[in-house]
């Protein structure tokens, strides 16, 4: 894979990313600006099954799950660039995380992470997930690359 053509949907995430159903959590990429920010889109199900609720509730995507997402959208900006696409992101932290509302099936969820600092081998980005606009999370997550794989 040497150019990336948006959109991005599960073949083209699949060959970036390491995550494989039910852990890969990212539908669609939509926009991409390497080394700066990246919009990525999680469409919420009915049928997914770490969905929580209780009877006579609304189902809530759990906001770890989204968090998760947003780390997913991040680590595919990283390893777009030719030179990291063998190496294995690793979530090394997560700051000032806000869980704002509650994720509910139908929502699409539009996931931007723009990138704070970036270094060979760490960086960190900011999440933000939202609903018809409105945040559900945000937060800075800091990532490490591991070593190239072969």
């Amino acid at each position: 894979m040497d150019a990336l053509t948006l959109p991005l949907y599960h073949a083209a995430i699949e060959a970036i990313l390491p995550h494989r159903y039910p852990f890969l959590l990212v539908d669609r990429i939509t926009d991409i600006e390497i080394d700066r920010r990246i919009i990525g889109v999680k469409n919420v199900t009915l049928n997914e099954r770490y969905l929580a609720h209780r009877d006579g509730e609304r189902p809530v995507l759990p906001p770890t799950i989204l968090t998760e997402a947003i780390a997913q959208v991040g680590a595919i900006l990283i390893l777009a660039k030719p030179e990291n696409r063998q190496r294995l992101p690793f979530f090394a932290g997560i700051e000032r995380v806000r869980y704002r509302r509650p994720v509910h099936p139908g929502d699409v969820v539009m996931i931007e992470a723009v990138v704070r600092r970036l270094r060979s081998r760490m960086g960190v980005l900011h999440g933000v997930a939202r609903v018809d606009g409105k945040v559900a999370v945000e937060g800075t997550m800091t990532f490490a690359l591991g070593p190239v794989v072969s």
